[in-house]
């Protein structure tokens, strides 16, 4: 077996493994405050990359100032879906939530179709991440490299912040015991309204970090939102850390598989959470009480 070849889908699943763990990490984040299946998550994913594509070619503004701008318009939009749709459901059966997200995911992919078409627009790599670096027997774009430095470090901080932090404290207190954050004077729909935005921002994020990679495309966030349930059901519902460690696991080991034989990819994928599922339903870090 070509060792280079190996070297190379290893990155590769590496590089899919970033976008698993920022997408099903904003999915955990949405579900384990709200308890809220958000299945317009590739479409907020998508969302992002467009953001950054409509930036570039309307107002000149290139792919670093992107990074921060697109998740930040595209989280508004969600804070604006939150407060008008998704808040009068609270408390509801969780396939109302499912639904209307599925709702809001065939209304802006076809959106962006009538606007855009179907053909995808390409989106230029930065010229500071443009070249490639030497490891070992491969050469490997600077780019990608980028994108798994840059989604582990993303995926590091909200962590911190939800679990290490007084603020993490507060939004985790407001959403488990609601009506005691109350009664100590805390504006518990307020913090519901931010995590649902950040949980938003994170899909967005990598959809502005796939933008280079990947045609901008209105169905570019179909073709990873199954996928990213099952990271997400792999790793445990409601499970930050499950949420990250399962989305590369999962890149590496379908892309190692792809290398045996192609099929091999997306079945890996479902064969492993067949498993966890039958031997813990809860998923690897996920609790009983999210199961």
């Amino acid at each position: 077996m070509d060792l280079g070849y190996v070297s190379v889908q290893l990155f590769n699943g590496l590089v899919n493994g970033a976008f698993y763990a920022l997408l099903s990490l904003g999915l955990a984040i949405i579900f384990g405050v709200l308890r809220v299946v958000n299945f317009a998550h590739g479409a907020v994913y998508m969302l992002g990359a467009f953001a950054a594509y409509l930036l570039l070619q309307q107002f000149g503004i290139g792919f670093w100032p992107a990074l921060v701008l697109a998740p930040v318009a595209v989280a508004l939009l969600g804070i604006v879906v939150e407060r008008l749709l998704l808040r009068r459901l609270y408390g509801l059966d969780p396939l109302y939530n499912f639904l209307l997200t599925f709702g809001l995911t065939l209304f802006l992919q076809d959106a962006m179709r009538l606007r855009f078409g179907i053909q995808g627009q390409p989106y230029p790599t930065p010229d500071e991440l443009a070249a490639s670096v030497s490891l070992g027997p491969v050469s490997y774009p600077v780019y990608r490299l980028f994108v798994i430095a840059f989604s582990l470090l993303i995926c590091v901080a909200t962590w911190y912040v939800i679990e290490r932090t007084r603020v993490g404290m507060v939004v985790r207190a407001a959403t488990e015991r609601a009506e005691l954050t109350r009664a100590l004077g805390i504006d518990v729909d307020r913090w519901v309204t931010a995590v649902f935005a950040i949980g938003i921002a994170l899909a967005a994020l990598a959809g502005v970090l796939a933008a280079p990679m990947r045609n901008v495309a209105p169905l570019m966030g179909s073709e990873l939102i199954i996928l990213t349930f099952a990271v997400v059901v792999i790793g445990g519902l409601g499970s930050i850390v499950g949420a990250v460690t399962a989305g590369f696991l999962i890149g590496v080991l379908a892309s190692l598989g792809a290398v045996f034989n192609p099929a091999f990819e997306n079945v890996i994928v479902f064969a492993l959470m067949a498993v966890v599922l039958l031997v813990r339903p809860a998923g690897l870090f996920g609790s009983r009480e999210a199961a």
